[in-house]
């Protein structure tokens, strides 16, 4: 069984201000087949540790571990991680003129897998994701994200979890700008996935609606770096009753 251990994390990143430290001494253990949710105000480290697991060069690791099945992430480049098993969801998938979906996921998966996929099969698969996920054929010759809505670009990254199959997702804020159609289109994709592949997820989320349709097995509060409180699908609706404010009142939290 996979599993994803983020050891007593300490990561910082560079501004115009200087050194800042973001995250400041999180744990956290994900197992193969587990959801674990991440909520928490702006500004809380969310995203920072996403970015930290996918190996962004702007957030820099002074100290702690994330290893996936016993190797240090840490190390590896970002295409490493990609080839172990590591995949991000990101907030605000970026454009890339000039390269088609096709071209970019079989490409993606050729790299990953160490080789072509077959192309009968391979077609195949496409489609049938992409129908899943509601996409017109037409996306597959477009340029990756060009032109596309919020929407189309978060099927897009799901269509990408889909094929590539990854060990471990992580979701950054997969659910913002999406209405509740796209929500719901998304949501099946992301569990879709998770029933084919045994698929760990960590989804990171402001808000309690997506756990309505991806329901997670673990929710955890992120306040000022760290992990302020844990527990069961539960938390997420007293957090939507009481927001974070009890958090952030909390001299020892924040």
């Amino acid at each position: 069984m996979s599993v994803l251990e983020i050891k007593d994390l300490h990561v910082s990143v560079e501004t115009d201000q200087g050194t800042k430290q973001i995250l400041k001494g999180v744990n956290l253990t994900i197992n193969e087949g587990e959801i674990h949710a991440i909520m928490g105000p702006n500004g809380s480290g969310k995203s920072t540790l996403a970015y930290t697991i996918a190996g962004h060069p702007k957030y820099h690791a002074d100290s702690g571990s994330i290893l996936l099945d016993g190797e240090e992430v840490l190390t590896m480049t970002v295409d490493q991680r990609a080839r172990a098993g590591l995949f991000l969801a990101m907030q605000y998938p970026v454009e890339i003129p000039g390269v088609t979906v096709t071209n970019f996921l079989r490409t993606a998966k050729t790299a990953i897998d160490g080789e072509a996929p077959a192309i009968r099969s391979w077609i195949k698969d496409v489609r049938q994701s992409m129908t899943n996920l509601r996409m017109d054929k037409s996306f597959a010759e477009r340029n990756v994200n060009e032109g596309f809505s919020g929407g189309e670009k978060k099927r897009n990254e799901i269509l990408q979890l889909e094929l590539l199959k990854p060990k471990f997702a992580i979701l950054d804020e997969t659910d913002s700008g999406l209405d509740v159609d796209a929500l719901k289109i998304v949501s099946e994709g992301v569990n879709r996935a998770k029933a084919n592949t045994g698929l760990g997820i960590l989804l990171i989320t402001h808000y309690t609606r997506i756990l309505r349709y991806i329901e997670p097995d673990f929710v955890h509060v992120f306040v000022n770096g760290r992990i302020a409180e844990q527990g069961g699908p539960e938390l997420a609706d007293r957090l939507e009753d009481e927001g974070y404010d009890r958090f952030l009142v909390d001299p020892n939290v924040g």
